[in-house]
């Protein structure tokens, strides 16, 4: 019988560790408590796991052994590993000792976990905050996780799979979001979302993959997984500094150690920059925070990246801004772009039906999906999926899909289902070889419209406009329907009739 660690029994343990924090703080804050020590655990284990193999092949020269650990991929110096702060775990300063070990641990791993402008990733968060309570509450609370964390065995030998620690913090973040509410979209896209756009999106060898509001980089990892090969590259930038943070351990619990993630505000300040302009990929996949009010317009009249030239999105919805970057980080010629956006995306007027109108022109939109409601934390809207590809050539007809009566109810939230992305990718598939014509091409489903058609409609991409999903009712047979009512005014009157005789007797 196998004792290798599951996934489940990690799921399980750091879920129950959670109770050391609720009630204190919010779920949208506790997360960062539980990730980051989920992380400390983990490349402890596997640096203490390397060393003890060090010694076996040096036969116990621990100063060679050391020498050797140098050149890890991860160095955890002697304050900063797991068990030393296990070992202190009565101090009174416990709180104290876990921020040192987190920054010395940060500073002898700078390539890795501090940003390029030297932000490090444990910067926004405390073990010594009061938010955790009084002194004493606090450190018992220190206490309570540190000893929840010892149960884990997190040394690689022991784990089933190389993919358990990732899925585990998948796993957690998934649970986060939904404890956490309205803030969740922030950090978080659901995973039949995220695998959907991830595989319309199917990334070639080679490819350089971005996403510009990562949040904790769920659907970057997603798109990495789809992509042909394992020949990629992933970049992704965040502004909130925690989330930022979250991303950067995602990256590396899958080991995924050389994606280049970035903190800041990608429309003010996008960090993926070659010379003056913006660094350009094959594929971009994003969903970025709808309808963003103050996203920018103000200063970004003049945006030197130019990437406003068909048109200023309105200052108090940045969706059409985000699209806008997006498309322009796309590679000309081969770049595909998959943007998850509230339907308001597709038939708002004004200054976004000018842009709007202006990148059909280009020629650049491939499809319009329209997705279930309440598939989203925090958002019961429904929203839909826009794929714009800048290499559709000659071709110039938009696949819709409306895909929003099919998902699974859960308790929560809306999922999308294999059997739902499936359908959805299979039809996108059919429709980018060209097996598609014009017109119906699934009763209810899918129509393939051409560019004239979308002139006709003033470039408004309301789906119902192509898919047609009106139900007829059925036809109400009156005959049946006035014989039905005779019969109740039958039974009602006899049933009136004995209750006076009741009350006859009642009233004797």
């Amino acid at each position: 019988m196998s004792n290798k660690v599951k996934t489940k029994d990690i799921n399980a343990v750091v879920w129950n560790a959670c109770d050391t924090f609720r009630g204190v703080i919010d779920p949208s804050q506790y997360k960062d408590y539980i990730l980051v020590m989920l992380f400390l655990k983990y490349v402890s284990d596997v640096y203490s796991e390397k060393h003890k193999e060090y010694l076996e092949k040096y036969n116990g020269d621990a100063k060679r052994a050391d020498r050797a650990m140098q050149l890890e991929r991860f160095v955890v110096p002697s304050n900063s590993h797991f068990n030393f702060l296990h070992d202190n775990r009565n101090e009174d300063n416990i709180g104290e000792l876990i921020d040192i070990g987190l920054a010395d641990l940060e500073e002898s791993n700078r390539e890795k976990l501090t940003s390029a402008d030297g932000a490090g990733i444990f910067r926004n968060i405390s073990f010594n905050s009061s938010n955790l309570g009084d002194k004493k509450e606090k450190n018992a609370r220190l206490k309570n996780l540190l000893q929840d964390f010892v149960k884990l065995d997190l040394t690689p030998s022991h784990l089933e799979g190389k993919d358990i620690i990732g899925d585990a913090y998948e796993f957690l973040i998934a649970n986060f979001a939904s404890d956490a509410g309205k803030k969740a979209g922030e950090f978080y896209t659901p995973a039949g979302v995220s695998t959907l756009l991830a595989k319309l999106t199917k990334s070639k060898s080679g490819a350089r993959i971005y996403d510009p509001t990562c949040g904790s980089a769920s659907l970057l990892i997603k798109a990495a997984r789809e992509a042909e090969d394992n020949n990629f590259s992933l970049y992704g930038q965040e502004a909130n500094g925690s989330t930022w943070a979250l991303a950067v351990m995602n990256m590396f619990l899958h080991g995924f150690d050389n994606a280049s993630i970035r903190w800041g505000d990608t429309l003010r300040n996008p960090k993926h920059i070659e010379g003056d302009t913006l660094m350009k990929f094959d594929t971009v996949v994003a969903n970025p925070p709808f309808s963003l009010d103050k996203w920018g317009q103000e200063e970004l009249e003049d945006d030197k990246f130019s990437r406003f030239s068909r048109g200023l999105p309105p200052k108090s919805k940045g969706d059409w801004a985000f699209i806008s970057h997006m498309i322009e980080s796309a590679y000309e010629g081969i770049g595909k772009v998959g943007v998850v956006v509230p339907h308001g995306v597709l038939f708002r007027g004004s200054s976004e039906g000018r842009i709007r109108k202006k990148v059909i022109e280009d020629n650049l939109l491939d499809a319009v999906i329209g997705l279930p409601a309440n598939l989203f934390f925090g958002t019961g809207i429904p929203a839909a999926i826009l794929i714009f590809n800048k290499g559709k050539q000659e071709r110039k007809e938009t696949l819709f899909i409306d895909a929003s009566a099919h998902f699974a109810n859960g308790k929560n939230q809306n999922e999308l289902l294999p059997e739902h992305i499936n359908r959805i990718v299979l039809t996108y598939e059919d429709f980018k070889a060209d097996k598609l014509k014009h017109g119906v091409i699934e009763e209810k489903y899918s129509y393939v419209s051409t560019y004239s058609e979308l002139e006709e409609n003033e470039f408004n991409l309301n789906i119902p406009r192509y898919v047609d999903t009106f139900e007829e009712e059925a036809e109400i047979d009156i005959t049946a329907v006035q014989q039905e009512i005779d019969k109740l005014e039958k039974e009602l009157a006899k049933v009136q009739h004995e209750m006076k005789g009741y009350l006859v007797k009642l009233e004797l």
